[in-house]
């Protein structure tokens, strides 16, 4: 069987570094050559359980140089790409938009610019988010057809690189397929997102911030999932497509917080329980209410849905964290 060669683009960071292994694991015809920046939310040692395998290697550079990129897409040939690779921390886009705009909007364009003229038929898939629709009540959900509505520098800037990679469809005839996912979880995650600071302010006797009065809700997705409809919707994903991958597991911040301590609770017990620890903050400027997504499409098309329940992925990743900060 033929070898393919992925570039994968921040495949150093939470999600990105979880599916390189998942895809290494489960293709051993497959080459990965993950290209990332090592910014603040990248880190090779996400990627050390397969750093020798022959299959795999690394380039350290930014989607922002476009001559370094277009170099790299005529110096080698993909046979597609996986673009992870994007500011993602909503606070940070609040404090300093402006690396958003430059990684996440003329970063892709750079890797679409370079793979039209250099690697035209290769498939482009663009990994973004459900945070493009905005925000929801109690009822409804996001599916492929809603309107995009952002509302933080950072969806905003996803949003803009979701329609710069449809115009290269409509316009170019370019192979590119987009997947929206829900809010991920599990393993690698960078120490400043949600479950990571909960779990470690726990662990350290500080304060719990939630914002707000933690009744914002989120659809909580296990990152193996993730990798799981990432690669269905790479392999057989309609060519001009968007498919939305959520894991059904709608939550609360408060109910997110109040699970985690009473897990932390089990396993380092002491005299008070870890939720003594939640303190209300300040709610985040702009902060959406709820994200749900619907599954429907890539579930009935491509035949993925979510294998695991967020009771059993919320204490793996409880567990892989106690050894983390241990």
């Amino acid at each position: 069987m033929q070898q393919t060669k992925i570039l994968v683009t921040g495949g150093a960071g939470f999600i990105g570094s979880n599916f390189t292994q998942f895809l290494l694991e489960s293709d051993r015809h497959v080459q990965v050559v993950n290209l990332d920046a090592l910014t603040y939310a990248g880190s090779l040692d996400n990627c050390k359980v397969y750093e020798n395998n022959a299959r795999y290697s690394f380039i350290r550079a930014d989607i922002r140089d476009k001559a370094f990129i277009e170099n790299l897409f005529k110096e080698q040939e993909f046979t597609g790409v996986i673009h992870f690779a994007a500011e993602s921390h909503v606070d940070n886009s609040i404090d300093a938009p402006g690396i958003f705009i430059e990684t996440n909007v003329l970063g892709t364009f750079n890797l679409l610019e370079a793979a039209r003229k250099y690697q035209p038929t290769i498939r482009f898939h663009h990994i973004s988010t459900d945070e493009v629709y905005g925000s929801l009540d109690k009822e409804g959900f996001f599916t492929e057809k809603t309107s995009y509505a952002p509302n933080s520098p950072y969806s905003a800037s996803k949003a803009s690189s979701d329609f710069l990679v449809r115009s290269y469809f409509h316009t170019y005839k370019m192979d590119v397929v987009t997947s929206n996912c829900s809010n991920n979880y599990g393993p690698k995650q960078h120490d400043e997102k949600l479950i990571p600071v909960i779990i470690r302010k726990a662990l350290s006797g500080e304060q719990i911030p939630i914002y707000g009065d933690g009744t914002n809700i989120r659809d909580w997705l296990y990152v193996i999932d993730h990798c799981k409809g990432i690669l269905e919707v790479f392999k057989k994903g309609k060519s001009g497509e968007t498919y939305n991958i959520g894991g059904g597991n709608e939550y609360t911040n408060l109910q997110i917080a109040n699970m985690i301590c009473e897990l932390l609770d089990e396993r380092r017990s002491k005299h008070n329980s870890y939720k003594s620890q939640i303190t209300f903050v300040k709610d985040r400027q702009g902060h959406d209410f709820r994200y749900a997504i619907d599954a429907s499409k890539i579930e009935n098309e491509l035949n993925w849905k979510a294998d695991e329940k967020f009771e059993t992925g919320i204490r793996k990743t409880v567990n892989w964290y106690l050894n983390k900060y241990n």
